[in-house]
């Protein structure tokens, strides 16, 4: 498995609503080492979502240039960056966007009938996903018949299941409970540990901030302040 590094170097995104011009990031520049679990937060229209979307790939910046490992995503065109986001990207949002009416296993695979794989290596990755998250005896359950933390779990074992460089968390414990959000906190600290992953999470609860190495807060798109975490960080740089 692999990792990549982040980096945006004066980065603006503006809206507009109407005649109104509405700047989401203004002049961001930072810089995020491969193997990283860094946490993102702010007040709402800080700017975080928008930082995330632009490492993602699923928006691109008004001015500036966001590299993620080789590429620069503001130079790529919108094929391009879709091609780019299923082989190495993996997401895990705060609604688990489940299909209903597949099972866990299914729509764990969902990712993998993007590539031309055979169904033997599907199901050896949807298998090995599910191990991770600790699913496997939960398969062939479809989301109804999951609590919240299962779901989630799920999700995450859909984003993984492609191997991206780069996981990327907008508020993935916002819909849980304390004790299920502690639970997702810990699975997503063993995919950085254990599997060196690249991961950037955003959340508006310092209990989960505090599983970074390194936590940004951002306001009215600018970049407030960068603190590392002496209890987390340990050898790997940020």
């Amino acid at each position: 498995m692999s990792a990549a590094d982040i980096e945006l170097v004066e980065v603006h995104k503006h809206y507009r609503k109407g005649r109104i011009d509405i700047p989401a990031l203004d002049g961001l520049s930072l810089t995020i080492n491969a193997g990283a679990l860094v946490a993102i937060m702010g007040p709402s229209g800080s700017g975080k979502s928008t930082l995330l979307h632009l490492v993602g790939g699923l928006d691109s910046p008004t001015s500036g240039a966001v590299r993620v490992g080789e590429a620069q995503l503001a130079r790529m065109s919108e094929r391009e960056l879709t091609a780019w986001r299923s082989r190495h990207v993996g997401f895990i949002f705060q609604m688990y966007h489940l299909v209903p009416v597949l099972t866990a296993a299914q729509n764990i695979e969902l990712p993998l009938l993007l590539f031309h794989m055979p169904a033997s290596e599907r199901r050896r990755r949807v298998d090995t996903a599910l191990e991770v998250v600790g699913l496997t005896d939960r398969r062939d359950h479809r989301p109804s018949q999951l609590s919240g933390g299962q779901e989630q779990r799920v999700a995450i074992a859909r984003a993984i299941v492609t191997d991206p460089d780069v996981l990327l968390a907008d508020e993935p414990t916002g819909d849980l409970d304390a004790k299920t959000s502690e639970e997702i906190l810990n699975l997503l600290s063993l995919l950085h540990a254990d599997f060196g992953k690249t991961i950037v999470m955003v959340t508006h609860d310092p209990r989960a901030a505090a599983y970074g190495q390194r936590v940004l807060h951002l306001d009215k798109g600018v970049l407030d302040r960068d603190e590392v975490n002496p209890r987390v960080a340990q050898a790997v740089r940020v």
